[in-house]
């Protein structure tokens, strides 16, 4: 494939990608951004990444920290500017050309990358100064900078022979490719289903808002008078917890389950079995025992043998009451006569009954008190409370979408901290899920950068003048997502590669999964659960029924997500060589585990998108892993009495979210909490803890 450039002027006072951008706290030009600026651009980052490695290079000097480790820092300023653009656009508003563009450069940019990291001259001087680091006089950040850099090309194959490097470079090749490809079937398979429904009784138990919401869908694609469904989360999970139709649930369910599962030429299968197989062979090439191996010698849990011990306990806790939670939706099911065994589309929906039977909980009740706008105002309440910061819109300031919504970030005295983008909307160009990305991150090497963040998700849009109205589930997506966004924006390091979430991935997700924490506290929920009509605030005993409901279903949820985590290991700790048969691989994997037929992974192979097209391959267990310390950090704030406590928000904004990677993980949070993270905390919060 190949992408004409013709009559595309690269000039630089022409492209936006390559002047230096005249805009509201210098965020990108999304304005004046179109895809055919984005290869000219690219060339340009890549051609001077180059020429400032030459003069790294240069044998006349001998290699310092400034001249080589600072000089490398700086070295792909462009490049990475470009890249942030264009990789955000491609993840939260692609389109044909930016998916074509992303096949082309995808191979390109790993082949720089290889370039760099391959590079002989680079690497000696790199060498010299990581043997002679004690005599540097640097400072810890330095010394952690040095230490990465170094670690960073013996792990890219620096020191490889000519053979090996040879291969390692095809390896990365194939890997750029089917990674990229990997996605882009997923998004389009998603996109592809549609369940039209024509018969209004078979809409019976569905909630208002999806009908309307279906409806509207169904007009669009002009299928008036009827109602249309997608695999997108806000259609197809409410479908599955509500609807009555069970051949429909079954219908959607296995739709959603088989994505990219179908052998055509959307079929993920081959991609999978690619990746995995290559990511082996690199492995050995390196030196490690799997591609699990060589991952994990970069997070806080070190080996594959930590990993299995966190998540065998687990197991064993979660499983037995997964078990209960089927027996109790089977007794539900038989009650109603008609002698089916419980399948794995109908476990959200007998969950729902067994939960309002237990506890009269209904989440559908909820969502008149979960206004989108209020819980954002609530998420910054909590933000005020703990960091003192402020958010204030911006109207006038480049989106890249008419959806965004755009904040100045800024401490209490008025100091600016960042740029904050929020994408709330599903739409066919996004991909599923919720993330945070940057656009800038923070530095100070040259010059104090302050940081551009985004939150991206996928909420039901609204219709016409409606309100936003969310789950329970989409609370804590938000609060979650957002505190992803202040790890990003209270970084305060010197060097970028140190900053924000440039983490280990099981690092990452603690100060995402403590912001959870706060979602559902009264105190919190007395500020921003008012219904949107009345102004009501969230009843009491509401809050109550919630509460006690917490921890219904968690057997369930830990199940399948356990089920995932182990999934992935499988993939990746495959000695180099192994070549599988996915659909039999997975399925004996989860035989193995012991895995309920009602339960499926949460991700299955062919739509597992954190591991073969993001970055959590060997590190799906991240989420739990950090679930352990995020328990244990929250109980930090508990037990002061005061989930506002400012010693101990000053402490966690101090030795977590203004660190980066400047400093091992396990070392920043023994510095916060004085003392290694405790499990119970993680059981206690999910109801396992009866079950050790």
């Amino acid at each position: 494939m190949t992408i004409e450039n013709n009559n595309i002027d690269i000039a630089t006072e022409t492209n936006p990608l390559l002047t230096a951008y005249n805009t509201p706290f210098e965020v990108p030009p999304f304005d004046k951004v179109k895809p055919e600026h984005f290869m000219p651009a690219f060339e340009e980052g890549m051609k001077q990444n180059e020429k400032s490695i030459l003069e790294i290079t240069n044998p006349e000097n001998a290699p310092t920290f400034e001249n080589t480790i600072e000089k490398l820092e700086t070295s792909d300023q462009l490049l990475t500017k470009v890249s942030s653009v264009f990789f955000n656009l491609a993840s939260a508003n692609t389109s044909p050309e930016i998916e074509n563009i992303s096949q082309v450069i995808a191979p390109r940019l790993s082949q720089h990358s290889d370039d760099i990291f391959l590079n002989a001259d680079l690497f000696k001087r790199v060498k010299t100064l990581n043997d002679q680091q004690d005599n540097l006089n640097l400072t810890k950040e330095q010394k952690r900078l040095l230490e990465k850099t170094y670690k960073a090309f013996v792990r890219s194959g620096a020191n490889l022979d000519a053979q090996q490097q040879i291969r390692m470079r095809e390896i990365n090749q194939q890997l750029s490719i089917s990674t990229v490809k990997f996605g882009q079937n997923l998004l389009a398979e998603t996109n592809k289903f549609e369940l039209l429904v024509d018969d209004e009784s078979d809409l019976a138990g569905l909630p208002d808002s999806l009908i309307t919401s279906a409806a509207h869908a169904a007009a669009d694609s002009g299928n008036d008078g009827k109602w249309k469904f997608t695999l997108h989360n806000p259609s197809v999970m409410p479908f599955l917890q509500y609807a009555e139709n069970r051949q429909l649930r079954e219908k959607m369910y296995k739709a959603y389950i088989n994505r990219c599962n179908h052998d055509n030429e959307l079929d993920n299968k081959e991609i999978v079995a690619n990746i995995s197989a290559l990511r082996a062979e690199r492995a050995q090439l390196l030196g490690y025992k799997t591609h699990a191996d060589f991952v994990l010698e970069e997070s806080m849990a070190k080996t594959p043998d930590q990993v299995y011990t966190l998540l065998d306990g687990l197991w064993k806790s979660a499983l037995p009451v997964a078990k209960n939670e089927a027996f109790e939706m089977q007794n539900v099911l038989n009650r109603e006569g008609n002698g089916d065994e419980l399948e794995a589309w109908d476990w959200t929906y007998y969950a729902d009954k067994v939960r309002k039977e237990k506890y009269n909980y209904n989440a559908e009740e909820l969502r008149p008190y979960f206004q989108l706008e209020k819980v954002r105002d609530g998420i910054f309440f909590v933000c005020q409370k703990l960091y003192g910061l402020t958010f204030n819109e911006i109207h006038d300031i480049p989106k890249y979408h008419p959806d965004v919504i755009a904040y100045e970030v800024k401490e209490s005295d008025g100091t600016h901290v960042g740029i904050f983008y929020m994408d709330f909307y599903s739409r066919n160009s996004k991909r599923g899920g919720a993330w945070m990305t940057s656009y800038r991150k923070q530095s100070a090497l040259s010059r104090p950068v302050s940081p551009i963040v985004a939150n991206v998700c996928n909420f039901p849009k609204p219709i016409g003048n409606d309100s936003v109205l969310l789950t329970p589930d989409e609370v804590e997506t938000f609060f979650h997502e957002f505190g992803h966004a202040l790890h990003g924006l209270l970084s305060h390091v010197k060097y970028e590669t140190l900053s924000g979430t440039s983490v280990s991935r099981d690092f990452v997700e603690l100060p995402s999964q403590i912001m959870e924490h706060w979602a559902f506290e009264p105190e919190v929920l007395n500020f921003y659960a008012k219904h949107y009509q009345t102004g009501e605030v969230l009843p009491l005993e509401m809050i109550e029924r919630m509460q006690k409901a917490s921890k219904f279903n968690q057997g369930f949820g830990t199940v399948e997500y356990l089920a995932a985590s182990f999934l992935d290991l499988s993939y990746h700790t495959l000695s180099s060589g192994a070549k599988v048969d996915i659909t039999s691989f997975e399925k004996e994997k989860m035989e193995d585990l012991g895995l309920m037929k009602q339960i499926a992974p949460r991700y299955r192979s062919t739509y597992f998108q954190h591991i073969f097209s993001g970055g959590y391959s060997a590190g799906y267990y991240s989420y739990i892993w950090s679930e352990v310390l995020d328990s244990d950090a929250f109980a930090a704030f508990k037990e002061k009495g005061d989930i506002f406590d400012q010693e101990t928000a000053t402490s966690f904004r101090k030795n977590i979210l203004s660190k980066g990677d400047t400093e091992e993980p396990m070392m920043l949070y023994k510095a916060f909490r004085g003392r290694e993270p405790e499990v119970k905390y993680l059981l206690e919060n999910r109801g396992l803890s009866k079950m050790l």
